[in-house]
């Protein structure tokens, strides 16, 4: 069945406190079938899967479905510094993008989770004022500890590199640093105490959501492989917790890290095909 073109974006602030919020709306082709609002990843993770986000949105729109991209603040071109961001205030920018979508749209709300946003989108959800309809998650990180520990590498790794480097205390000298109350610069963004305070303490495994449906997409490098012992865990917790996500493997590249601008079709298929199915 052919698909229709998807209509124009429309790009707009939304006016809030602190400042205003970017957003994109990719408004629903015909009749609305559902909405939902995207939550991106930390960080460069980011900026290396825009296009991914707008590949999906306009497949999504282009069945009808309509989609909000936002800019989270001190991301993008949203108001703030990326270190003046705090991980609350972040929840409060979704609820801000949730209550838009649905006064224009008129439907529920489903979350569309990358990464860490994905970890941020079941936080939310847990206590939303107003009811998640769904979560659709791309490939949720497992443990906010081991995150942090990789995002502070990269600085380790600069430093390694630099004429001035600091030798010796790898992440431990730098989370003594952090808990000292000094913001670290890391590969361009500038990471406060406390955010890295929430994000240290965050567990997947004790963020289920059983008030909902809930999608677990996990990129595999080949057809057959299975999902990660890390993520089979995680949802083996949600399991015996009284959640039951599905998980859908799609063989997949890491786009998120990747060097280069890199797309894959076969998730955005799946992800369409399963929100349409939940629509349906």
């Amino acid at each position: 069945m052919p698909v229709p073109d998807a209509p124009r974006a429309e790009a707009f602030f939304l006016q809030t406190e602190p400042g205003q919020r970017f957003c994109l709306f990719h408004p629903p082709a015909g009749a609305c079938r559902g909405a939902l609002l995207y939550v991106p990843p930390f960080g460069e993770e980011m900026n290396k899967s825009r296009r991914m986000a707008a590949l999906q949105a306009r497949d999504l729109a282009a069945r009808g479905f309509g989609v909000l991209l936002i800019d989270l603040y001190g991301c993008g071109d949203s108001s703030g510094d990326f270190g003046e961001a705090r991980w609350d205030l972040w929840k409060h920018d979704l609820a801000l993008g949730q209550r838009w979508l649905r006064e224009r749209l008129g439907v529920p709300v489903s979350l569309w989770g990358l990464r860490l946003g994905a970890l941020l989108a079941l936080d939310f959800a847990r206590d939303a004022h107003e009811p998640v309809a769904s979560l659709m998650l791309w490939q949720p990180v497992q443990s906010g500890a081991t995150f942090l520990t990789q995002f502070l590498r990269l600085r380790i790794a600069n430093d390694m590199l630099s004429d001035d480097k600091e030798k010796g205390g790898g992440t431990k000298a730098l989370r003594d640093q952090l808990r000292a109350g000094e913001a670290l610069e890391i590969a361009g963004y500038e990471l406060a105490p406390a955010m890295a305070d929430a994000i240290e303490s965050l567990d997947a495994a004790a963020l289920f959501v059983a008030s909902c449906p809930v999608h677990w997409f996990e990129a595999v490098p080949a057809d057959g492989r299975p999902i990660s012992p890390a993520a089979s865990k995680v949802t083996t917790a949600w399991q015996a917790a009284g959640a039951a996500p599905q998980i859908h493997l799609v063989t997949c590249p890491p786009f998120w890290a990747a060097q280069e601008v890199t797309e894959c079709a076969a998730l955005v298929a799946a992800t369409t095909a399963v929100f349409a199915g939940i629509a349906a």
